[in-house]
C-alpha cells in the first residue's frame, strides 16, 4: 500500500454520486481519508436536496458548496464553482481529486486541479454523445492527470486525445457494481416510500439537450404525448437542471397523475430496485444505455443526447417526434428480458479502482503532461 491518502470526490448530481460512492467506499475501507465536495443539483431543494444522500454515507467527510441559483447560465455556474473549489483546495490540498463525466462542475474542478498541479482522476472519459456534454467530457480528459474508463473503446478515445497509455485504466462503469448485487431494499419498500401504485411500469427520464433549447419543449410534448396515448404507466424522474429543464417540466406537470408518478429524485438503492423490476426504460438518461443493458431491460433512447454511446441489442432508438416508433417499442418490448450486456463492465469497478490507487506507481506518475500519439494495442 502506498500509505494513507486524502481523496476528494466531486459530486454535483444524484447520478454521479451513485458512481462515486461505489469507488469511495473501498477507498475509505482501505484506510484512506475520503471527502466529498458536494455542489450542483445536490444543493437545490427543487431537485430533491440530494446532498442528504451524501451525508448518509458513513465514514467520509462532506463539504457543501452552493454554486448556483435556479436559472444561472452554465458559464456562470462554471465561474462560481472555480472560485469555490479553488478556495477549498488551497486550504485542504487533497492528494487526489476524483471528478466524473461531463458536467460543468467536473470541468470547473478539473481546471482548478490542472492550474494548481493537483492530481486529478477523471471517471468515464472517452465516451461520446451528441451534445455539448461531450465537449465538456473531452475537456475533462485533457485537464485530468489520470483516467478511469469504462471500456476498451473509451480507452482508445482517451489515448487518441494524446493521453499517456500508463495513465489510462479500464475499470468498468462504477454504478454497475451496485446493480450487480442486492439493492438492500425490496420493491415493496420502494412502492411504499415513493407511493408508486403500478403493478407494471416503465421508467422515463428526459433531460434537456443544451444545443436544442429551442425545440426541447416540443420534443418533451411529443414524447410524453406518445407515452400517455400508449395506456402504459410510468414513473417519471424530473430532468437535471441544464438549460431547457423548465420547458420539459412544464410538460410533465400536465401528465395524468393516475398513470404517471412524478418524482424529483430517488435514493440510489431504491432507484436500483425500481430499475431491476421495470418493464422498460424510456428517455435520454445514461441509465437507458448503460444500466438497462446490464440488467437486461429493454430501453428506448430518445433523441440525440446519448448518440453512439451504446450498441446493445436491448437499446432501441427513436426521435421524440416518432410516435409510431415509440408506440411500437412500448407494444413489442414491454416486459421483455434480454441477455445482460457487459459492454460497460461486469460490476468490479471498485476493486479495479482500489487496485490502481494502491499501486505506488500511480502516485509516482508526473503531473506535467505531454501529448502522446495513441498506441494501437489494448489497455489493461
Amino acid at each position: 500500500m502506498s500509505g494513507r491518502r486524502s481523496i476528494l470526490f466531486v459530486t454535483g448530481t444524484r447520478a454521479d454520486f451513485g458512481k462515486q460512492e461505489a469507488l469511495a467506499a473501498p477507498a475509505r475501507d482501505a484506510g484512506h481519508d475520503v471527502t466529498f465536495f458536494v455542489t450542483g443539483m445536490h444543493m437545490l431543494e427543487r431537485y430533491g436536496l440530494t446532498k442528504l444522500e451524501v451525508h448518509r454515507m458513513a465514514g467520509v467527510g462532506v463539504h457543501e458548496f452552493l454554486n448556483q441559483r435556479i436559472g444561472d447560465a452554465q458559464d456562470t455556474v462554471l465561474a462560481k464553482t472555480v472560485l469555490g473549489f479553488s478556495d477549498y483546495v488551497a486550504e485542504h490540498r487533497p492528494d487526489l481529486v476524483v471528478v466524473h463525466g461531463d458536467r460543468v462542475e467536473a470541468l470547473a474542478c478539473a481546471l482548478v486541479c490542472a492550474t494548481n498541479y493537483i492530481r486529478c482522476a477523471h471517471i468515464e472519459g472517452g465516451e461520446v454523445s451528441g451534445t455539448i456534454d461531450e465537449m465538456f467530457r473531452h475537456c475533462n480528459t485533457k485537464l485530468a492527470s489520470h483516467h478511469f474508463v469504462s471500456s476498451q473503446q473509451a480507452a482508445r478515445r482517451v489515448m487518441a486525445l494524446g493521453e499517456a497509455r500508463e495513465t489510462v485504466k479500464v475499470i468498468g462503469s462504477p454504478e454497475l457494481d451496485f446493480h450487480a448485487g442486492p439493492s438492500g431494499v425490496t420493491l415493496a419498500d420502494v412502492r411504499a416510500r415513493y407511493e408508486i401504485p403500478f403493478d407494471s411500469y416503465g421508467i422515463c427520464t428526459f433531460h434537456p439537450v443544451t444545443s436544442e433549447q429551442d425545440s426541447i419543449g416540443a420534443q418533451a410534448q411529443a414524447l410524453f404525448s406518445a407515452l400517455a396515448a400508449s395506456g402504459r404507466e410510468f414513473v417519471v424522474i424530473l430532468p437535471n437542471n441544464d438549460p431547457g429543464a423548465d420547458a420539459i417540466t412544464q410538460v410533465i406537470d400536465t401528465l395524468p397523475s393516475d398513470r404517471f408518478r412524478v418524482l424529483p429524485s430517488m435514493r440510489f438503492a431504491h432507484f436500483s430496485e425500481l430499475m431491476k423490476n421495470a418493464a422498460c426504460i424510456v428517455g435520454n438518461s445514461s441509465a437507458g444505455v448503460r444500466e438497462a443493458p446490464f440488467l437486461g431491460i429493454p430501453s428506448l433512447d430518445v433523441g440525440t443526447r446519448q448518440t453512439n454511446r451504446a450498441l446493445s441489442g436491448s437499446v432501441h432508438h427513436a426521435q421524440a417526434s416518432d410516435k409510431v416508433a415509440i408506440t411500437a417499442f412500448l407494444r413489442d418490448t414491454w416486459g421483455r428480458t434480454y441477455p445482460a450486456s457487459t459492454a460497460f463492465g461486469g460490476g468490479s469497478a471498485a476493486q479495479n479502482f482500489l487496485r490502481v490507487i494502491e499501486d505506488p506507481a500511480f502516485w509516482d506518475q508526473p503531473l506535467q503532461k505531454t501529448f502522446n500519439d495513441p498506441a494501437p494495442e489494448a489497455v489493461t
